[in-house]
């Protein structure tokens, strides 16, 4: 009988972890789709002001508006321990904003039906990538590892070829790119899966209450570089 009431409590606490993940990814979707319409909503705003591209985009304005988003989401890592779950879903919602502000030139420099079209393959991409990591049971970590690797690898570049001006190191590190964050996306979407079971079963409530917002985070980062690669090739030019 003991034996009995211990195997019906492990299968009532599984079920309440598949159930508890359920929301919490439901939570790190639904979170990120509001990052991203924030975002989009702040660059179509902005990119279609002339006034304010010209405040923003010139003389020195331009590198506070460059590298704000990166700064910010430095500032989110350090500071997410002594955050609660509000106050971290508001620091997020005020990057995506942020990041929205920054990339606010695409509706200069690309047609708003390119833009679009590429936010849609974007989304059907990353619908597929991140179902891929969260049903698949092989194990990402390996490759996760060697992603990242390839992402300071591009960053590298990309500094370099802002001296050099090659459009053929440009065109690589796009292609590269493309591919670093489609499997970017399905490696977050399992280790956003595994970190919870985890935490889950060790009861860390602490850490459950905030970290759909860091998973929101991660998939948002991986849909907006995605999303930006992906424009290079398919985004049509004013």
């Amino acid at each position: 009988m003991a034996e009995f009431d211990t195997i019906r409590a492990g299968a009532g606490t599984r079920a309440a972890i598949d159930e508890g993940l359920r929301a919490h990814m439901n939570k790190v979707y639904g979170t990120m789709s509001v990052g991203l319409l924030l975002t989009f909503a702040a660059a179509w705003a902005v990119g279609n002001n002339a006034a304010m591209m010209e405040t923003l985009f010139t003389g020195f304005t331009r590198y506070i508006v460059m590298f704000a988003p990166l700064i910010m989401v430095f500032a989110f890592g350090a500071a997410i321990n002594r955050l609660s779950a509000a106050g971290a879903q508001l620091f997020f919602y005020s990057f995506s904003a942020v990041m929205g502000v920054s990339l606010a030139y695409i509706f200069v420099i690309f047609t708003g039906v390119s833009i679009a079209q590429t936010f849609l393959i974007t989304a059907i991409a990353f619908a597929g990538l991140s179902l891929y990591g969260y049903t698949t049971k092989r194990d990402l970590g390996p490759m996760g590892a060697f992603l990242i690797m390839g992402l300071i690898g591009i960053i590298v570049a990309s500094i370099v070829n802002i001296f050099i001006g090659s459009s053929m190191i440009h065109f690589a590190i796009s292609v590269i790119g493309v591919l670093i964050f489609a499997g970017l996306t399905a490696y977050d979407t399992q280790k956003i899966k595994t970190d919870y079971i985890a935490h889950a079963h060790a009861m860390d409530s602490e850490w459950l209450a905030k970290s759909a917002i860091m998973g929101a985070l991660s998939l948002y980062l991986d849909f907006i570089n995605l999303f930006m690669f992906l424009l290079q090739f398919l985004g049509n030019r004013e």
